[in-house]
């Protein structure tokens, strides 16, 4: 256990470790890059692994924006540390998107989960609205949406089955999920509009060192908390791997849009995962709950097919957020609500 936890900039330079595929990728990329969303909990990450990728690939010239709403002033001046480029803009406001630079190559993280059951208005507006702007905007660049696994229905757990695939219809589970399919189904309208090339990346579900499943299942044992396991199963996958295979899409977008499960390859136990997590705090364990015979979860043999295997195993997933926690490590003060079953976030 160390003495000191990690700060957020060793945090965001562990995860932000550019992978041989994301250099690859940088190699290859014609014209500069733009991250949608950069002050969200992995839009930096992303941002940074860009930068250090295209550094390693010998294209300093080459440009990565980040645009963001910046209501934390500090993080413009982070980025700029890091190498971004950093562009203040609202993207719900269509005079400040028609001002961006054109970029050939975009993240768009944008969005909104977290207050949607008390603002659900807020949230069609953002997860909605404006991808309708930014698929105007840029329709003549490759885009890589990042989506969401809940877009799913839920499906069984048991045997072997891996989860939903790229084939599964999508479900409405509440509010988030169903915008959630909107924002997917406005950037679909405008790709078949304009011939834009893009990949709809439906991701679940990420974690690092402050935020994640993980993080929330230990927070809870060490704070003699108990853990609901009625969901039962859950995927997860490591943040920096998940960078590294947001930015290796931007060469597998397509038209009609690429659907792409982006996540580990195992379905996790809640129960497992919560009771190791006991033997390495040396903590009681309280659970509440019956797994269900169904969860979100989902199979990303397709991803894994392109980009081959997660760097980052569970164990050392375990024992970095056991350690960090310990120390004293800050979070990010976003619980997943991985629990949640009636779509209510």
């Amino acid at each position: 256990m160390s003495a000191t936890p990690l700060t957020d900039h060793d945090i965001e330079t562990l995860l932000s470790q550019p992978t041989p595929g994301a250099i690859e990728t940088a190699r290859r990329q014609e014209g500069d890059g733009m991250v949608l969303g950069v002050g969200g909990k992995m839009g930096t990450s992303l941002a940074v692994m860009w930068r250090r990728a295209l550094d390693v690939a010998g294209k300093k010239s080459t440009k990565v924006y980040g645009v963001s709403r910046f209501s934390r002033p500090s993080a413009k001046a982070e980025l700029e540390k890091f190498g971004i480029t950093p562009i203040s803009c609202d993207l719900a406001d269509p005079d400040q998107v028609a001002g961006l630079p054109e970029v050939p190559n975009v993240q768009y993280l944008a969005g909104q989960k977290f207050g949607t059951d008390s603002a659900p208005d807020e949230t069609w507006i953002q997860n909605t609205v404006v991808p309708s702007l930014v698929a105007r905007k840029f329709r003549a660049s490759r885009i890589v949406v990042f989506s969401t696994g809940c877009v799913y229905p839920f499906v069984p757990t048991a045997g072997d089955g891996k989860g939903a695939t790229e084939q599964t219809p999508v479900a409405f589970l509440g509010e988030y999920a169903s915008t959630c399919v909107g924002r997917e189904r406005v950037f679909t309208h405008y790709a078949r509009k304009y011939g834009t090339k893009q990949l709809i990346y439906r991701l679940n579900y990420s974690v690092e060192l402050r935020y994640g499943v993980l993080v929330d299942i230990a927070t809870r044992i060490l704070a003699g908390e108990p853990i609901d396991i009625t969901m039962g199963w859950f995927n997860l996958i490591w943040q920096g791997d998940a960078c590294a295979r947001a930015l290796q899409c931007l060469e597998h977008t397509a038209n009609p849009p690429k659907l792409l499960n982006v996540t580990g390859a195992e379905k996790l136990s809640i129960r497992a995962i919560a009771e190791e997590f006991g033997r390495i705090l040396n903590r009681p364990v309280k659970l509440t709950g019956t797994p269900a015979e169904a969860a979100w979860i989902a199979d990303a043999s397709e991803s894994i097919r392109l980009f081959g295997p997660t760097t980052v195993p569970l164990p050392e997933m375990m024992r970095m957020v056991a350690d960090y926690l310990q120390a004293g490590g800050k979070l990010l003060g976003k619980p997943t609500h991985f629990e949640t079953r009636d779509g209510k976030f």
